[in-house]
């Protein structure tokens, strides 16, 4: 016991000495630390080999981890869409996985792997589609298999497709929603052209006119072995995965012409202030730049230096003048964004106290300018070089990272040691090249400036910084292509009408509704909220509805006399908002007693679809609605027409009508189902129904 004690009296006291003598010395300043310098990337070379299909295959070992990954590139992308139906390979990407093959769907798919942990999936961009997969090495060939059916036998199963075209015209309905977004997409389009493949978006009627057989053209024209790269990481060895594929693609020999090459950029500069008004913000967004280079332009090393000094990081310029000392901006930055194979873009982006918008427009203008008059400092050189040449070993942390880089480079002929060469460029710039390029390549006269913002909050006016031109960010509505109209088409639809009247009891018995009532319980599909609801209609020739539905979180009343209306709910009364309005209106157009009367009303057109016409169309205005007929009994069996669908976009309704029962001398139906693109949303039952019971407009205005 005593022989430890005095140990640890030693080590106290040698502790005690050794914090002294530290005491003592002050800690070194981190100014004087030295770090080695990083080590030098080396990539390793894949093996490249060809299959007999004519599929170039490149393969990389990695035996750290029992893994497998892969690749497949196709060289086709969404700047070679058709003109009138933007969105269409990117929709086939979609349904390519979601919709399955001929033998599995794409749920049973998903099953499969979830089961074996393993991923395939699918994408598309601009100038590449690409289809990959992952899995554990013990599980490589399940994988491979169904790798391989994605690839070669998609299905492109319609209800997939409808489904995939309802989130997209969802996506469509909230563009505008993020006021930090629209800046960025709105410069593209200026910059690009809105007209061009590269700065077109699609449109609700874009969408309407995709179909089934529009992705399976398109898949058939670019999806084929010599127009695909594979790239395969992992546990294996290269010669086995070789003699795998080999066999696993050895019955895919579909030919095909070269795919055609991508569109030029043709744009020209488009200077200007463009702004967008949202009041519903309290700062203003803004993405100000021009058309820039690729990476095969030798300016571009020092064009990456020039952008990060002014605008990479908290010490560039554009952070530390308008964010540090001026207090305007948050988040601001700048780059020089090239691509592989077409001009990329010089952008500054950020956003601003609404206050301080031109401000911070005046402040950019100058840093821009100063750029270009005079050298930067060796320091300011300095940090961006190592910034940029330390961001390398990001790019290769990862086999993944490293072969797809490779591969890359591959698909667009640069050359295999092209990092390289662009790593010693940078090294290379010097400040005088960092003047050059900037008085060369950056053009304050050529700059757009794309605002969003709340004018009413704006210090100074808009027109301070020069004209302004209003974007105009509506989005385009679909259009209901009609049938051809003729004597014999017109003709044909006021038959189908009349037979329709006449089996629904006649049309003076129609004529003679007054008003009418229904009730009805409305059930909800999961997807649509599942909730269950019971709806009142109340109806007044010519034009005068009231809703009233009891929801979980409340009674909710709406009335209309199709030119104004009113909302109540538990949170209060409002105005009928526009959106309702609009669907409103559509309800009353096609209220069953009117509608069905539609050849006796001069300001709608009653028209017969296809030859052997079971079909017509009913149109007045902008409102229109397809109707189908029973062969059998001449009642309207469905209405198609389209309407703002759960997910806040348009969408194609369909109303499926059964359970026909006569109410005062007249036919109705009390069952009906609603699909939204074909998806089933909601089930309705009526439970009563009364015609001509003395309603009036007044009792129907009448608020809560």
């Amino acid at each position: 016991m005593k022989r430890c004690l005095v140990a640890i009296f030693f080590v106290a006291v040698t502790l005690a000495q050794t914090v002294g003598q530290n005491a003592a010395q002050p800690a070194p300043s981190y100014k004087t630390l030295k770090y080695p310098p990083l080590g030098q990337v080396k990539i390793p070379e894949p093996v490249e080999v060809t299959l007999s299909n004519g599929m170039r295959l490149l393969m990389l070992e990695d035996h750290e981890l029992p893994l497998i990954r892969g690749l497949a590139l196709i060289r086709t992308g969404n700047l070679l869409d058709p003109s009138d139906k933007h969105g269409l390979s990117q929709v086939m990407a979609d349904v390519l996985r979601s919709g399955g093959t001929k033998s599995k769907t794409g749920d049973q798919i998903d099953e499969e792997l979830e089961n074996i942990a393993g991923t395939v999936e699918a994408g598309m961009d601009e100038t590449s589609a690409n289809v990959s997969f992952s899995g554990l090495k013990e599980t490589t060939d399940q994988v491979l298999a169904v790798f391989k059916d994605v690839l070669t036998n998609p299905e492109f199963r319609q209800d997939k497709l409808d489904l995939t075209l309802t989130q997209y015209r969802s996506a469509i309905a909230r563009r505008n929603d993020d006021a930090g977004d629209i800046p960025s997409r709105e410069l593209t389009r200026i910059l690009y052209g809105k007209d061009t493949p590269y700065g077109w978006q699609p449109e609700y009627a874009d969408l309407a006119r995709i179909h089934r057989e529009d992705l399976i053209a398109f898949y058939q024209r670019y999806y084929f072995p010599k127009n695909i790269m594979l790239a395969v990481y992992g546990d294996f060895t290269a010669g086995d995965m070789q003699a795998k594929l080999e066999k696993l693609f050895a019955d895919w020999k579909v030919e095909q012409p070269a795919a055609p090459p991508f569109p030029a950029v043709t744009a020209k500069p488009a200077p200007g202030v463009y702004f967008a008004p949202k009041e519903d913000v309290t700062q203003t967004f803004f993405s100000i730049g021009e058309l820039g280079g690729t990476l095969r332009d030798p300016d571009y090393p020092a064009l990456e230096v020039a952008a990060n000094i002014l605008g990479e990081g908290f010490s560039s310029r554009l952070v530390s003048r308008i964010r540090t000392q001026l207090g305007y901006a948050y988040s601001i930055g700048a780059s020089w964004s090239a691509n592989y194979n077409h001009p990329g873009t010089f952008r500054i982006g950020g956003s601003t106290k609404s206050m301080t918008t031109v401000e911070t427009v005046q402040a950019i203008r100058e840093e821009v300018e100063k750029i270009r008059t005079a050298e930067v400092t060796e320091k300011e050189l300095d940090e961006a070089k190592q910034a940029v040449l330390n961001s390398f070993v990001f790019f290769f942390d990862s086999p993944s990272k490293t072969l797809n880089r490779v591969m890359r480079y591959e698909y667009f002929g640069y050359p295999k040691d092209f990092l390289f060469q662009y790593q010693k460029a940078i090294a290379a710039v010097t400040r005088a090249d960092v003047l050059r390029v900037a008085k060369a390549r950056i053009h304050p006269e050529e700059l757009a400036v794309v605002m969003v913002g709340n004018p009413k909050e704006f210090g100074k006016p808009l027109t301070t910084l020069g004209k302004v031109s209003e974007l105009d960010l509506t989005i385009p509505e679909p259009k209901q292509e009609l049938s051809k109209s003729d004597a014999a088409s017109l003709a044909r639809g006021k038959q189908l009408l009349e037979r329709a009247q006449q089996a629904m009891g006649g049309a003076e018995k129609l004529a003679g509704v007054k008003d009418a009532t229904y009730t009805a319980n409305i059930a909800l599909e999961a997807a649509a909220g599942g909730i269950k609801i019971k709806q009142v209609n109340m109806y007044v020739a010519p034009g005068n509805l009231r809703q009233e539905q009891e929801l979980p979180f409340g009674k909710v009343i709406a009335y209309t006399d199709g030119k104004t209306g009113w909302m109540s709910t538990p949170q209060g009364e409002q105005p009928m908002p526009a959106e309702v309005l609009k669907q409103s209106q559509g309800e009353i157009f096609r209220e069953p007693f009117a509608l069905m009367l539609s050849d006796r009303d001069p300001s709608r057109m009653v028209n017969a679809i296809g030859e052997n016409a079971i079909e017509v169309s009913i149109t007045s205005g902008g409102l229109s609605v397809r109707m189908e007929f029973d062969p059998a009994t001449g009642l309207p069996a469905r209405e198609t027409y389209t309407d703002i669908g759960s997910g806040g976009a348009p969408a194609e309704t369909t109303e499926i009508y059964s359970d026909w029962r006569e109410v005062g001398g007249i036919k109705l139906p009390h069952k009906a189902i609603q699909l939204e693109n074909g998806m089933k949303m909601l089930e309705v039952t009526v439970s009563e129904y009364k015609i001509n019971s003395g309603l009036t407009a007044a009792e129907l205005s009448k608020r809560p």
